[in-house]
């Protein structure tokens, strides 16, 4: 695994870019970030595997988070909690996949605004990064329910990059 992360990291190297300049691809591919996410955060399955990461992109991640019981609130639909979790992992595996495996990148910052109730479904989070520096990244996740354009929620975050990336 040490020499998966090496070449990870030297590609990495490679594509450093100047400040708030993307990068053309994504550094780690769909496999390489879902590794990394399962590996050093497996507390997000805790209580069984129901996010699943769809797609990664330049600037861009795709993650669904399938029906459980576990995500309702009263009222039969998805809770504010579980939408919060979706967009938040979304977030930062779009941040992953364009930096590579960095562990240590946190969320400084998350805003929220609940458009309409999804009901007792599983949901579709579509992250975009808006900003990619060295020090901060800035994106929006657009959630929605599978098969619809109708957006049920929608969130804006800033994470910090450690500097010794």
């Amino acid at each position: 695994m040490a020499a998966d992360l090496s070449a990870i990291r030297a590609r990495a190297a490679r594509r450093a870019m100047p400040p708030d300049t993307p990068p053309d691809l994504p550094v780690m591919d769909l496999a390489e970030t879902t590794a990394f996410l399962d590996r050093e955060f497996p507390q997000m399955h805790h209580g069984g595997r129901s996010l699943y990461l769809e797609a990664v992109g330049p600037l861009s991640a795709r993650m669904r988070l399938d029906h459980h019981e576990r995500h309702l609130r009263p009222g039969g639909t998805v809770s504010g909690p579980a939408m919060m979790g979706l967009a938040d992992i979304a977030l930062y595996a779009a941040i992953l996949a364009n930096i590579g495996p960095v562990a240590l990148a946190v969320t400084t910052n998350l805003s929220f605004n609940f458009l309409r109730k999804p009901g007792a479904t599983g949901l579709v989070a579509e992250a975009r990064l808006l900003k990619l520096g060295r020090r901060l990244a800035v994106g929006e996740v657009l959630i929605t329910a599978p098969g619809s354009n109708d957006l049920v929620c929608h969130a804006t975050g800033t994470y910090s990059i450690p500097p010794d990336r």
